[in-house]
């Protein structure tokens, strides 16, 4: 599981499913006593699965694999699609990494890899949205993201904040 062996590639069509377990997966560690263990529980591989393959024909999409080319990670971004927050042109819809690849630099190598992608489409700022309670609100802030809003939402019947982070100009982003 050491670092070198974990390689940043551009997602398949077929790389769906691999995505989709880490995105399972992911939450259930990262929002387990954040959000209600019942919702965590019903979260499904297969619904999750044709969640991907739909965005994987919209959306640019960046996996971590290891060795034996097992999906590990992901991230997405784009043009902002959150409203409000004029001052930003791009955005990290979604980075998630296995619990036992945490720590390795991956999510580093993951945002860099959307932020260049970003600057391939002429953007130069991004923000992220993300629960308050998400130990990865640590990474953003090391990554150099300034907080620049805090809102109540509500996901599976429960009210949890989420803070907006952002970074004005991505040239400065802390690699």
């Amino acid at each position: 599981m050491e670092d070198e062996f974990v390689l940043i590639r551009i997602a398949k069509p077929g790389d769906a499913a691999g995505i989709a377990k880490v995105h399972v997966d992911a939450w259930r560690t990262t929002y387990d006593g954040i959000l209600p263990q019942e919702f965590l529980n019903r979260l499904d591989y297969g619904n999750r699965t044709n969640l991907w393959i739909e965005n994987l024909k919209t959306d640019t999409i960046f996996v971590a694999v290891n060795t034996k080319e097992e999906i590990v990670g992901f991230a997405t971004g784009g043009h902002k699609k959150s409203q409000g927050y004029n001052d930003f042109q791009g955005e990290l819809y979604a980075i998630y990494i296995l619990e036992e690849f945490q720590g390795m630099a991956i999510g580093k190598k993951l945002l860099n890899r959307i932020v260049e992608y970003l600057k391939t489409l002429q953007i130069n700022s991004m923000l992220v949205l993300v629960l308050k309670e998400n130990p990865a609100v640590q990474f953003y802030h090391a990554m150099g993201a300034q907080k620049i809003d805090s809102l109540t939402i509500k996901i599976a019947d429960t009210k949890v904040q989420e803070e907006v982070y952002g970074w004005n100009n991505l040239e400065i982003l802390h690699k």
